[in-house]
């Protein structure tokens, strides 16, 4: 029988993937930048983001043969229903749930509400808990 030839290559590190792409270049004829404050920076990053509108988020268990839904309803009209269908889908997949967007009701089977309320304030809607 013949011997194989090793034909790997090393990955070890060796002095090929030492070297710097970036070791050659000059700064000296780039303008100098200001330093902000960190005090600037910090009050940019807590300016409170505008709300999308509000949704009212109800469960719901009434004409159900028992069985408990969420719904969230009163979605502004500006938003399109293609929005509604994808918002719907995602949060489906985030509460690992089944459901459906009726008219512009979106139905999620169970009682998911609070993972519903911090999904869409964290999509920057105003999530409102109707009802008991």
């Amino acid at each position: 029988m013949s011997a194989r030839k090793n034909s790997k290559i090393s990955t070890d590190a060796g002095d090929s993937f030492g070297a710097n792409p970036f070791g050659g270049l000059d700064s000296s004829g780039l303008p100098a930048g200001e330093l902000k404050p960190k005090a600037l920076l910090a009050k940019k990053k807590s300016a409170k983001q505008k709300s999308k509108g509000r949704v009212e988020v109800r469960r719901e268990k009434a004409g159900r043969g028992g069985k408990t839904v969420t719904t969230l309803r009163e979605f502004p009209s500006h938003i399109p229903l293609s929005t509604l269908d994808a918002m719907t889908f995602d949060l489906k997949k985030i509460c690992a749930c089944g459901g459906t967007l009726k008219g512009r009701v979106v139905e999620l089977q169970g009682d998911v509400c609070d993972r519903v309320c911090a999904e869409l304030n964290a999509r920057g809607y105003q999530a409102v808990r109707a009802g008991g």
